[in-house]
């Protein structure tokens, strides 16, 4: 079974991390909650607590498909600031797992040079942030093994598109159709 990791930094943006958790879970793929900080509930950018599965520190990131940066101004600057998220990003990259963000979140990995030479995407004015990327303004954009998204509203569309990668087009179409999508 394939094993998604969502990150939450205190001020994420809530939107993007909780569409990904229940759209993702619809489709039946292991998804794991993980708070970066030293507490299972995490507050969002507009004080919504999530209480995460489990704390970044006690996580084995080993059996991952996926790593995935919800957005947010404040959850974005705290993913970036934490040195186990470049890790496991780097180890994901070099590994040629998937690596998602949406909205600010792409700026993680785009500053530490993972999307040079890569099409993405990104919320606007973060786009000076994305090392070498080819910006696209669209509202999901997959370029190997990275998948973007520009923010809040594509959060639905960013989700589906994981749920593609991960377990195929028809539970994607699936999941969107149980929705009313």
């Amino acid at each position: 079974m394939k094993t998604v990791f969502v990150l939450l930094a205190e001020g994420f943006e809530e939107i993007e991390a909780i569409t990904v958790v229940d759209v993702l879970r619809r489709a039946g793929i292991d998804t794991v909650i993980v708070a970066t900080g030293n507490e299972l509930t995490v507050s969002g950018g507009h004080g919504v607590a999530v209480r995460a599965n489990r704390l970044f520190a006690e996580t084995d990131f080993s059996r991952g498909s996926m790593v995935v940066l919800p957005g947010g101004g404040e959850g974005t600057r705290n993913l970036a600031a934490h040195a186990g998220v470049a890790g496991v990003l780097r180890e994901y990259s070099a590994a040629g797992r998937y690596i998602a963000a949406i909205c600010a979140a792409p700026s993680v990995p785009g500053e530490m040079g993972l999307l040079a030479g890569k099409k993405a995407a990104c919320y606007p004015g973060f786009e000076e942030n994305l090392t070498g990327a080819d910006v696209m303004d669209c509202p999901v954009v997959v370029d190997g093994n990275v998948v973007t998204s520009r923010g809040p509203a594509t959060a639905m569309a960013f989700a589906l598109k994981l749920v593609e990668l991960l377990a195929g087009e028809e539970t994607a179409r699936d999941v969107a159709e149980g929705m009313l999508f």
